[in-house]
């Protein structure tokens, strides 16, 4: 059996770097063998099954590179070994029946070839290599790390690393503990790179636009933004309470959706109407800057009063609209059928509620949404009859089996609601510490909360 190969081509322990990066201490020579042949000859070499274990195959490094050394235009076949004692008798036999000639080679390794993980495991203090922190969040052009306290001592070391390994990003930061704790956006600090903090960032085939230090984004959560966005039908009218820079709003928008979306931090309106005109669903997706407790007791009449217009089909891309036109006017499709009158909008069935810090708090609102002592009361029963409004409701919970956590969340629910939740969904979104987990509670609001006083 042949002997494994391994060559040690880490990056050179630098342990004193402490929090400034010197990437010219990160070069490497290893000394190798290497098969020296003519051109004609390369494909006999390296598709031979007898040198397969003994032939270069190290990420990144060619198997086979041109011979400085030599002016005949000869080739030089990499090896995984540095000592002709250490070939198999077998392959040592396939290089002389084959002519090939062996001699020492030189790769030479710089901080260009090591991963990031690579060269921090290399340069951190050695009780925190184990799991060096390479993991960040990407929003647009920025990378956002969450360093854990032993290692913002070395904050700037790992920033730069992050910033050279990563061609996308320009701007590496790092989530400090405090948070805004009115409109609940991170603080940061610049690591690395440029403080530019104005981003682009794209989801769910929409263009979000931003300043990363003014609003929250979490880009985590996309697979939960397309989850329950896929859960709407074109034809619904939701109220996003908590809309942000509008995650939630804007691809539903975009599937023909109508939404009346509300953030009560001022940056965070601005961005979420500014993203509804760049994706083009200022016609059915509206903004406010309210607090989440009028905008919930007063929906249901601002719809009633105020409604979308009609879902009339799927929404069509500025490029699907051309191909459209163009395939009419060259008769290879009919003309669109005159569009049949149809109802405006005037009932909300969905609210998305994602503020899991307090979201729940936010569910008393619904008492008495309906009563006839509210404006608009007697015609927002006749609006709604039986088919109530689903909520989705963000929360976390300490609970970390699934029925104690059913249990913690439809209780709190319930509390708020003066009613108990007998059906409903709950969703895990995702675990954001050890001991805490977020969760999605979907269900129908009973119409004894909306018409109580």
């Amino acid at each position: 059996m042949a002997k494994p190969r391994t060559l040690d081509i880490s990056p050179p322990i630098n342990r004193w770097m402490n929090d400034t990066l010197d990437r010219h201490a990160l070069r490497k020579s290893v000394d190798i063998l290497a098969i020296r042949i003519p051109p004609p000859k390369t494909g006999v070499f390296i598709k031979s099954h007898q040198l397969k274990s003994c032939i270069m195959d190290l990420p990144r490094i060619r198997t086979v590179v041109k011979d400085d050394s030599y002016s005949d235009d000869s080739r030089l076949v990499l090896l995984k070994v540095t000592d002709e004692a250490d070939l198999e008798p077998a392959e040592a036999r396939f290089l002389k029946e084959q002519g090939g000639s062996l001699t020492k080679h030189t790769l030479q390794l710089d901080y260009s070839y090591w991963t990031a993980e690579d060269i921090l495991k290399a340069v951190l203090p050695e009780c925190l290599c184990e799991t060096p922190p390479t993991g960040f969040a990407i929003t647009g052009h920025i990378a956002h790390l969450n360093l854990n306290k032993e290692y913002l001592p070395y904050k700037h070391l790992i920033g730069a690393v992050v910033l050279d390994k990563n061609n996308a990003i320009r701007t590496v930061v790092n989530k400090i503990d405090s948070i805004d704790t009115q409109f609940r956006f991170f603080k940061m600090e610049l690591l690395a790179g440029e403080p530019d903090y104005l981003v682009e960032h794209h989801e769910s085939n929409c263009r979000f636009t931003f300043d990363f230090t003014e609003v929250y984004w979490n880009s985590r959560l996309h697979h939960e933004h397309e989850r329950l966005v896929d859960l709407f039908d074109p034809a619904d009218v939701i109220v996003d309470v908590f809309a942000g820079v509008g995650p939630f709003a804007v691809p539903a928008g975009r599937k023909g959706c109508a939404v009346l979306a509300n953030d009560l931090n001022p940056n965070s309106a601005k961005y979420l109407r500014q993203n509804i005109i760049n994706n083009k669903v200022d016609d059915v997706v509206r903004a406010r800057c309210e607090d989440g407790r009028d905008v919930i007791r007063n929906a249901m009449a601002t719809v009633a009063e105020q409604p979308f217009p009609p879902y009339t089909g799927p929404r069509l891309t500025r490029t699907e609209e051309r191909r459209r036109h163009k395939e009419v006017k060259d008769n290879r499709v009919p003309p669109a059928s005159p569009a049949v009158e149809l109802p405006a909008r005037s009932r909300i069935t969905q609210f998305v509620m994602n503020l899991p810090d307090t979201a729940i708090e936010f569910l008393d609102a619904f008492r008495g949404v309906l009563s006839p002592t509210q404006p608009w009361g007697q015609k927002l029963q006749e609006i709604y009859g039986i088919a109530m409004p689903m909520i989705h409701c963000y929360c976390f919970t300490r609970e970390l089996e699934l029925e104690n956590a059913r249990s913690d969340i439809s209780q709190r629910v319930a509390a708020k609601l003066g009613h108990t939740i007998e059906d409903f969904d709950l969703h895990l979104v995702r675990s954001v510490a050890p001991n805490k987990d977020m969760y999605c509670i979907s269900f129908r609001l009973p119409r004894q909360v909306a018409l109580n006083n």
